[in-house]
C-alpha cells in the first residue's frame, strides 16, 4: 500500500515537473516569437518609410529642385523595399490596368504622355512583368536587401560628392532634404540585414 502511494506521489511530482518545463519552454517560445515578429514588423515599416522617401526623392527631382543624383536607381530601390501588401496590389489586376493605360498612352499619344510619368510608369511595368524569381524570391531575401543597400550607399556618396563635401550636403538649403531622404534610404536595408542575419 505504501509503495503504491509513493509511486503515485513520485509520478505526480514528475508530471508537475514536466508541466513546469513545458510552460517555461512555451513562455520562451512566445517571447522569442514576439521579439522576432516585432523586429520583422519593424523591417516592413522601415521598408514602407524608405519607399516613401524614395518616392519623395523622385518627386523632388522632377520639381524645380533639380538634384544631381541618378534617380532612375530609385525605381529598383522602390521595387525591392515596397512592403509585400502594397507590392502585391500593384502586381495584381490594378497594376496590370495601370501598366496597360501607360503603354497605350505612350504608344498612341506620345505627345500627351508627360515626361514625369516615365519613371513611375517604368516602376509599374517592372512590378507587373517581373518574373516570380525576382518578384517573390529575391525581393524577400538578402539579395533584395543588398541591392537596396548598394543603391542607398551609391546615392549618398554621389549626393555628398555633388554637394561639395559632407558638411555642404547638410548645410545647403536644397541639400538638407535630399540628405535626409537618402539617409532614410539607408535605414531600411541596414535594419533588414539585422533581421535576416539574426
Amino acid at each position: 500500500m505504501f509503495k503504491r502511494m509513493d509511486f503515485q506521489e513520485e509520478a505526480a511530482q514528475l508530471i508537475n515537473s514536466d508541466f513546469r518545463d513545458l510552460s517555461l519552454a512555451a513562455n520562451k517560445l512566445a517571447q522569442h516569437a514576439i521579439k522576432l515578429g516585432g523586429i520583422g514588423f519593424g523591417a516592413s515599416i522601415f521598408g514602407l518609410i524608405a519607399a516613401i522617401a524614395a518616392i519623395y526623392l523622385l518627386i523632388l527631382d522632377r520639381t524645380n529642385w533639380k538634384t544631381n543624383i541618378l534617380t532612375s536607381l530609385l525605381i529598383p530601390y522602390i521595387f525591392f523595399s515596397l512592403p509585400s501588401i502594397i507590392f502585391n496590389v500593384f502586381r495584381g489586376e490594378i497594376g496590370k490596368w495601370i501598366a496597360f493605360v501607360a503603354v497605350v498612352l505612350r504608344l498612341f499619344f506620345p505627345k500627351h504622355f508627360p515626361d514625369w510619368l516615365e519613371l513611375p510608369g517604368a516602376l509599374i511595368l517592372l512590378m507587373v512583368v517581373a518574373p516570380s524569381l525576382i518578384a517573390s524570391t529575391f525581393r524577400d531575401n538578402i539579395v533584395g536587401v543588398v541591392v537596396c543597400l548598394i543603391i542607398a550607399c551609391y546615392l549618398l556618396q554621389e549626393h555628398i560628392r555633388a554637394s561639395g563635401g559632407f558638411r555642404n550636403s547638410f548645410t545647403r538649403a536644397h541639400g538638407i532634404s535630399n540628405s535626409i531622404g537618402i539617409i532614410v534610404l539607408l535605414v531600411y536595408p541596414i535594419w533588414a540585414l539585422v533581421v535576416i542575419l539574426l
